[in-house]
Order: structure tokens, then C-alpha cells, then sequence
């Protein structure tokens, strides 16, 4: 005879025998039928008595409780969620719609899972990170191309202890975790106010509500969170953040992030800036504008292969730029010194810092300032380039297609 252990076989087999008897039951509904049939008050209480009986090592001191809850689940290939935040999905693998549809008919919470690798098509436990969040489901919208836009709140950090296919549905084991208690953070929280501040107007990103979030809040956990989802970073860097459970750690890692990452320069886009500084010392001009770094970036390996793979005439550009520097800078012209890089060529600078460190380069090279210049849309430099028909996606495009570093 069947055990309270067969319970999940024991749901499959129910919801199958009334499938052929014209009955439709929820996966979900199946699971509190066998629990009630094994005398267990519900599937929650059941699940916690599976956990035990299969003797896993304990628990980490940083969990809530041992209730182990089975929650629809939908893995994520390149975004990390983070709780106090709403997330925008594009949902596209059926398993995925089918635990959506499962969501939507319960409580409309879901597990989002984070998967090690975005090439898995079809993930198991083994292929997603051990923390995950559960969210609320606000709308979900059916798209045009066959997928759906799906709306989404973070609500709070969990441990998985499963993840699998059942009934055509993601479904994950999942346990609440504890973040510790808040300690007293107001120097920590300042001094990442201030630096948030620098990397926002570095790296391009709108953030209006973020200043007077950080006015009305005091609870560290919450502010880290909120900051990280806004960073852009490698997929393992935000990972780490969101898995690091004690709030006052979490934000002494973001402070870390926050600092320009030092990333060494490549000898290429070393030599490529230093041509750039001669293009305007040649011309005998006061500084050193996004125009000269372009320039000079036409001669740069990596990038002349990235706009080359777009199709850019390099011959017209290199024409174009050469007649705006000796015709319409006239004015910056002085009798002796030497040119100072201007105040955009330096955010692109650090932009290319940034952008070397998202993608994962080792080095920062000229394709990591050519996408760095795109932010500065005002700049007869982006411009320029335009014109040539070189875009941020084509840029994205060729890069993947292995057509240029960076």
C-alpha cells in the first residue's frame, strides 16, 4: 500500500483517472485531495513531512522555518529579481505559461528561479541557483509573436529545495528565508546614496523615484535591493547579491560595485586614446572631444571589426569627422599646450569601464568606448555614426556573432 512519500505519484495518477472519467482537477487541487486522503490537513503540512524523510542535512540558521511550500515556478535566463521591485517578463517556453496558468487560478504567487545557464532550454533542479524570490502576479498580456508580457512584484527571498516538470508545469520546493535583523546603517547608506548618484549619470540610467525612496526608507535590506535591481551587472555578480541574506553584508558588497571597477585597458584602446589626444594636439585644439576619439577609433582593431560587421563606410566616416574637426572646432584652437580630454570623453571613458565589466571582458577595448559614446546623442560623434547606420543593437548583433571583441 501507498505511503504519504508516493504523494506526488499518488496526485498524477488521481488527476489522470478523472481525466478519462471527463473530471479536470488543478494540479494543486490534486495534491490537497491526497493529502486529506493521507490524513494531513493540507499539501503544505504534507510537503514539510516529505522534506524529512529525506533526511537532508539541517537547515541554515538564516531560515524562517522547515514548512516547505510547493509554489508554480518559471525560471529566468538573464534576469535576477530582487523583492520591493516590479519586473516586466516576457514568458515564452510553455511549462513556463502552464505554471503562469496554475499561479493565476491559486494565490498568484510564483517562485522565480534564476537558471545557471541561459542556453538550458528545458531546466531542472541542478540548472537554476539555490535562492530564488516568490512574486505576485499583477497581469499577464498575450503578445503577438505568441508570447506573453507578464508583470510581476517581487515579495520576498526563498530557499529552493526543488524544481521540475509535473503536469506540464514548473513547480519548485520552496522554504522562506530569514535576512537577520537590520542593524543601525545610516554611514553605509549615505556614502551609496552619494556613489549611486556618480553611477547613475555614468552609466545613462533614469532613475526618479530611487531619491526619494532612499528619503522615506530606513531599512537596509530594502535600500540594497532596491539599488541592485537598478545596476547593471553580470548575471553571477547580481546572483551573489540577491543569495547574500544578511542586509548590512549586502550593502557593503554594493558599495564595493559601486566604485568604478578597475578593469585594465587593453594596449589597443590605450594606444587608440593616445591617438586620439594627438588628433587634437595636431590640430593644435585646446581639448579632446568625443570627434577625435572616434577618429581615432576607426583605426582601432576591435572597433573598426564591430562597425566594418555594420556596415559602416570607414573611408566616409573618417572623411566627415576629419573636415568637422578642421572646420567647426576653429575656436578651441590655442598657440601652446596640450589637449584635455573633455568632460564627455571622460564619462565615455568610464562608461567603457562599465560596459567592459557588464559583458565580462578582462580588458576594456575600443568596441567598449564605441558602445560607451552611444549615451552622448547630442555629440556630432553619435551622430556620425548614425548616419553610417551603426546602432547599440547592431553593435550587440555583431559582437555575438564574434565579429569584434569586446
Amino acid at each position: 500500500m501507498r505511503d504519504f512519500r508516493d504523494a506526488k505519484a499518488m496526485a498524477q495518477t488521481l488527476r489522470e483517472s478523472l481525466t478519462t472519467k471527463s473530471v479536470t482537477i488543478s494540479h494543486s487541487e490534486s495534491l490537497e485531495l491526497v493529502s486529506r486522503m493521507l490524513g494531513v490537513a493540507d499539501w503544505n503540512t504534507l510537503a514539510a513531512m516529505l522534506h524529512a524523510e529525506r533526511r537532508e542535512p539541517a537547515a541554515p540558521a538564516t531560515q524562517l522555518n522547515t514548512t516547505t511550500a510547493l509554489y508554480p515556478a518559471v525560471p529566468l535566463r538573464d534576469l535576477v529579481p530582487f523583492p520591493n521591485a516590479t519586473y516586466p517578463m516576457f514568458v515564452g517556453r510553455e511549462s513556463s505559461f502552464q505554471a503562469l496558468n496554475q499561479a493565476f487560478e491559486g494565490g498568484r504567487e510564483v517562485v522565480l528561479a534564476v537558471q545557471r545557464e541561459a542556453s538550458v532550454d528545458d531546466p531542472r533542479f541542478a540548472d537554476v541557483y539555490e535562492i530564488g524570490i516568490v512574486a505576485q502576479l499583477l497581469e499577464l498580456e498575450p503578445l503577438a509573436d505568441g508570447t506573453f508580457r507578464v508583470l510581476t512584484r517581487g515579495l520576498r527571498r526563498v530557499e529552493l529545495r526543488g524544481f521540475a516538470t509535473e503536469a506540464s508545469a514548473y513547480w519548485a520546493e520552496a522554504v522562506d528565508v530569514s535576512e537577520g535583523v537590520a542593524r543601525n546603517a545610516r554611514d553605509v547608506v549615505r556614502r551609496i546614496y552619494q556613489r549611486f548618484q556618480d553611477y547613475t549619470a555614468v552609466h545613462g540610467i533614469l532613475v526618479p523615484d530611487i531619491w526619494l525612496f532612499f528619503d522615506q526608507t530606513r531599512d537596509p535590506g530594502q535600500i540594497a535591493d532596491i539599488v541592485a535591481t537598478r545596476m547593471k551587472l553580470p548575471i553571477i555578480d547580481k546572483y551573489e547579491l540577491l543569495a547574500t541574506l544578511d542586509p548590512m553584508k549586502r550593502l557593503e558588497r554594493i558599495e564595493a560595485l559601486l566604485d568604478l571597477p578597475q578593469r585594465p585597458v587593453s594596449a589597443s584602446y590605450a594606444a587608440t586614446k593616445r591617438q586620439a589626444l594627438d588628433h587634437a594636439d595636431r590640430r593644435r585644439h585646446q581639448y579632446a572631444t568625443l570627434e577625435h576619439l572616434l577618429l581615432a577609433l576607426t583605426d582601432d582593431a576591435d572597433a573598426s571589426a564591430v562597425m566594418r560587421a555594420c556596415e559602416a563606410d570607414l573611408g566616409k566616416l573618417r572623411q566627415s569627422l576629419t573636415q568637422y574637426l578642421d572646420n567647426e572646432l576653429k575656436h578651441i584652437v590655442i598657440e601652446a599646450g596640450s589637449a584635455i580630454p573633455t568632460p564627455a570623453f571622460e564619462r565615455v571613458d568610464q562608461r567603457a569601464v562599465l560596459h567592459a565589466q557588464e559583458v565580462g571582458n578582462p580588458a576594456v577595448t575600443g568596441v567598449n568606448a564605441l558602445v560607451a559614446l552611444f549615451p552622448e546623442m547630442r555629440s556630432p560623434a553619435a551622430r556620425m555614426l548614425a548616419e553610417q547606420g551603426v546602432s547599440r543593437l547592431r553593435i550587440d548583433i555583431a559582437r555575438q556573432a564574434g565579429k569584434g571583441k569586446g
